[in-house]
């Protein structure tokens, strides 16, 4: 079967999925019974810095990028502090969000201090309870 044979098969085929309804896509996960999925809505409507205040300056995309490789690269660092925000305006940078403990939470600040002063970095981190 040649390839323009087989590329008609697979669209034909994927059409009659689409018209008989049975393509469809995975449901979202929820949280096990019992258990309260993690929000934090409350905590970031609350916040002035958010990822919209985050200039589109390349100074400012490269100082975020920077850091969030340096956060996401150490991985003896917690899924929390992996997922923090990291917020950068006119060259200061905000730290946002849950981490497990103190001690993540400084190393986490002085990540963010090996890319930039430290006199720039809001630390807005909590620690999660």
């Amino acid at each position: 079967m040649s390839f323009s044979s087989l590329r008609n098969v697979a669209f034909a085929a994927t059409a009659a999925l689409c018209l008989t309804g049975t393509f469809t896509t995975k449901p979202a996960l929820a949280a096990p019974a019992g258990v309260q999925a993690p929000d934090n809505t409350s905590q970031n409507k609350a916040s002035t810095e958010t990822a919209d205040n985050q200039t589109n300056s390349k100074a400012d995309r490269q100082t975020t990028a920077k850091i969030r490789k340096a956060i996401v690269g150490d991985k003896d660092l917690s899924t929390y502090a992996h997922n923090i925000k990291v917020i950068t305006v006119n060259g200061e940078v905000t730290l946002k969000g849950p981490v497990q403990t103190e001690d993540e939470k400084q190393k986490v600040a002085s990540l963010a201090a090996s890319v930039v002063p430290s006199e720039k970095i809001i630390n807005d981190l909590t620690v999660k309870q």
